[in-house]
């Protein structure tokens, strides 16, 4: 859990039947276009739920605001997903996706108090040392927000399915940048 100016937010695991419906409209929605399931159908966002569930290194969560589903997460082993063979892991290295539910309602500062929540929850696990993402180098909003929860780009990489931006946030530079002492 994380409380924030904005409200509480909680993080669930994701049952990929019974929120896929949900999931499909947030990841077919044109503010999702960088998720890449534009085109994607019902089945398709079930089979894929299904597929990371099943994952021994990959995972989805539903996060809630004030117990209203808000935004996924999915938090994977860099070594065995995403980024397998384009990085050299270290130990403590997880890898991090998130994506906002569209609203017709935006709360200022939303985006930027959900991916605090996520990192919150990532290093709630002390063997957490790093996170780790991969965003397309043209999504520049995300960039801002990785920025300003404290990570720093290392390079692009060539995935198969975009050009993306290397990034780390260990928790010492993720303290900082909420403003606390480390």
């Amino acid at each position: 859990m994380s409380t924030t100016g904005i409200g509480t937010f909680t993080i669930r695991p994701l049952d990929p039947l019974k929120d896929a419906g949900l999931l499909h409209s947030w990841v077919t929605h044109p503010k999702a276009a960088y998720w890449m399931m534009q085109d994607a159908k019902l089945p398709d966002v079930e089979r894929e739920y299904m597929r990371i569930a099943a994952h021994e290194h990959h995972h989805a969560y539903l996060g809630l605001h004030e117990g209203r589903p808000a935004f996924l997460m999915e938090k994977y082993d860099p070594r065995y997903v995403e980024l397998t063979g384009l990085y050299d892991p270290e130990p403590g290295d997880v890898g991090m996706h998130f994506l906002v539910a569209p609203t017709d309602r935006p709360i200022h500062g939303f985006t930027r108090a959900v991916i605090t929540a996520v990192m919150d929850e990532l290093f709630a696990d002390p063997r957490t040392r790093r996170v780790v993402v991969e965003p397309d180098v043209s999504n520049k909003a995300v960039h801002a927000l990785n920025e300003a929860v404290g990570f720093v780009p290392v390079r692009e990489i060539d995935k198969p399915e975009k050009r993306a931006l290397l990034s780390f946030c260990t928790r010492d530079q993720f303290l900082a940048a909420r403003g606390v002492a480390v």
